[in-house]
């Protein structure tokens, strides 16, 4: 939650929403009174995607905007810019805005940002009322000093939107246990054209490495996505979504990446052949048969296992329907890889296509991890924190 008050520094609450929205925060603004005559409602409003609120009903349909409810959806209520004026009624506990409502309600951690000329700043009734606020467990995010809005220099300016984020990044993720770790996944088929029309593709929905990718997001990691044709998209919007068709393709950007990574995991189900000379235009039906001539196309986990440095982990899939805990711990030796997680398509409720899986974590150290039936969503948070555990200097 953004509250703006009526200061020449609102035009910054604007970057500020663009900041939060970009790093997947879903952002709900409430201006006073007095802060449209310095931004407009609809500027926020398009920018946070979210209808912007500045009084207790809504002048056109008459509804209630519950403040109770605002102030325990809120996760964090920052108020940038905050006047003396609004410093001063939150400070006596005056409630005569939508805003001040909020603020008497949030449960949520509070960061105020003020903004003003530095004889205001500096005047004892301010300071006062901003060290009663800091006694109510306020953040109080300090203005910096520079050029203000009279003409005069010194301490009074907002600060800026970039260093506000991240004061609420740190806050918020500087003990999550994958922050400042970065993850590479994969999710999805390859296809690959016959024609300008037609492919070899198999079955995989994505579903399992979109759920990988945001349980390492909403542990902290930086995520780097790759995947193949899917109807699937990221709810966690700090993920950065690389959209791929064909092997070749995902095997360029898995080498553009994998270099820097600590964690990489290769959920997607990656074509093992493509035609080796796909047909420019669409291929008419003239006989009874039709015989396409396949090539290999690159084993990208096998290269990434011969490439791979110290301190990467490299996580593999392998999906079988015959002598899979062979084949699993054959493909995990062979590929150099730190853990295999395996899927049979005979277990009812697993594989392509089924919001549920079960699987099996090989280690490299002889390790054999059973995850029994769940969601995806669940498999992939038990993989997670599987993996962290195991390898805490990650």
């Amino acid at each position: 939650m953004l509250g703006v008050t009526g200061s020449i520094a609102a035009y910054k609450s604007a970057l500020l929403v663009r900041l939060l929205v970009k790093a997947g925060a879903e952002v709900k603004v409430i201006m006073t009174p007095s802060a449209s005559d310095f931004v407009t409602p609809l500027t926020l409003s398009v920018l946070s995607k979210n209808p912007v609120l500045t009084a207790f009903t809504d002048a056109e349909s008459g509804q209630w905007n519950n403040h109770i409810d605002l102030g325990l959806w809120a996760d964090a209520l920052v108020i940038a810019p905050a006047t003396a004026n609004t410093l001063a009624a939150m400070a006596d506990g005056v409630c005569d805005n939508l805003l001040l409502a909020v603020y008497l309600s949030a449960r949520c951690p509070v960061f105020i940002s003020p903004a003003m000329d530095l004889d205001m700043l500096k005047h004892p009734g301010t300071q006062a009322n901003i060290a009663k606020l800091r006694t109510y467990g306020n953040h109080i995010i300090a203005p910096t000093d520079g050029e203000l809005a009279s003409g005069l220099s010194g301490e009074g300016r907002m600060e800026e939107p970039e260093n506000i984020f991240s004061i609420l990044d740190n806050f918020f993720h500087a003990n999550l246990p994958l922050r400042g770790k970065r993850a590479l996944v994969t999710a999805g088929s390859t296809y690959e054209a016959i024609d300008p029309v037609r492919f070899f593709g198999n079955r995989s929905s994505g579903t399992m490495g979109f759920a990988l990718a945001e349980s390492l997001a909403n542990l902290g990691a930086d995520v780097t996505l790759i995947s193949g044709p899917t109807h699937l998209n990221v709810e966690n919007r700090s993920i950065r979504l690389i959209r791929i068709e064909s092997a070749s393709e995902m095997h360029a950007e898995c080498m553009k990446y994998f270099p820097e990574m600590e964690f990489t995991i290769m959920a997607a189900a990656v074509a093992d052949y493509r035609p080796e000379n796909p047909a420019g235009e669409k291929i008419k039906k003239k006989n009874d048969s039709l015989s396409v001539s396949l090539v290999a196309t690159a084993d990208i986990l096998k290269e990434m296992g011969a490439k791979k440095k110290a301190g990467q982990t490299l996580i593999g899939f392998a999906l079988e329907t015959e002598n899979e805990t062979e084949n699993a711990k054959s493909k995990l030796d062979k590929k150099n890889l730190d853990y295999i997680i395996l899927n049979s398509l005979r277990d009812e409720g697993a594989g392509f296509n089924s919001d549920t899986n079960r699987v099996t974590i090989f280690g490299r150290n002889g390790t054999e991890t059973v995850l029994s039936l769940k969601s995806k969503t669940d498999i992939a948070k038990e993989i997670i924190n599987l993996l962290i555990s195991s390898n805490p200097s990650q």
